[in-house]
């Protein structure tokens, strides 16, 4: 089984930290409120086992943007939230201070804003690190159960599959809905990534020996 080693994994969390301080930024200015994103912390499982990882989201409704992305890097990538996160979130940016007392087709439609600018900041990040251009899809917004979301994920090809799963919480003044970032990847795109992020761990080691 291939995976993120703990080094690894510290890495493409520092990179994607730095996206995720951005995109905090952005949200904040639209939203006028301050909003933060703790840093990640960052795993990958085989497609098999995301169930486990995801547990968190096992009662309840899961809302999900799913966004595909191709290229020579390709898979598909899913920000998850229970419905009272995505609520919480949606109505960042609803005008006039008067927030939806449910998710809506006005706030699905945010939603999913939202979850495309988190997702391509994830995304660019591995684009940059692979040297490659990313295609991205336009993001779709699934509201199911939690077995229903698990199936969407696992029916693909015979190729095996895996996933690194990006834990954040969104910091909205004192309380934050809790969410995750799921990057479903072939064999191959893992191989690539963690090829990329030793190579860039080492180049960053190598700057900091020398200044």
């Amino acid at each position: 089984m291939i995976s993120l080693n703990e080094r690894q994994a510290d890495a493409l969390s520092e990179l994607i930290n730095m996206s995720f301080s951005l995109t905090a930024a952005k949200l904040s200015d639209l939203s006028g409120q301050r909003l933060r994103l703790d840093p990640p912390a960052i795993a990958s499982h085989p497609i098999i086992g995301l169930g486990t990882e995801l547990d968190v989201f096992s009662s309840g409704e899961v809302v999900s943007v799913h966004q595909a992305f191709s290229g020579t890097f390709s898979g598909d990538a899913i920000l998850c939230l229970n419905s009272e996160g995505a609520l919480k979130l949606s109505n960042l940016l609803v005008e006039e201070n008067l927030p939806s007392p449910q998710l809506d087709i006005s706030a699905g439609e945010i939603l999913t804003e939202i979850g495309n600018m988190l997702l391509s900041a994830c995304l660019g990040v591995f684009g940059n690190l692979l040297q490659v251009h990313v295609s991205f899809s336009v993001p779709v917004l699934h509201r199911s159960s939690f077995e229903q979301f698990l199936d969407l994920l696992t029916v693909s090809g015979t190729e095996m599959r895996h996933a690194i799963v990006i834990k954040s919480s969104f910091a909205i003044h004192e309380n934050g809905p809790k969410g995750r970032i799921a990057i479903v990847l072939s064999l191959n795109s893992l191989e690539q990534l963690i090829q990329a992020v030793d190579q860039w761990d080492t180049e960053f080691q190598e700057r900091v020996l020398k200044s």
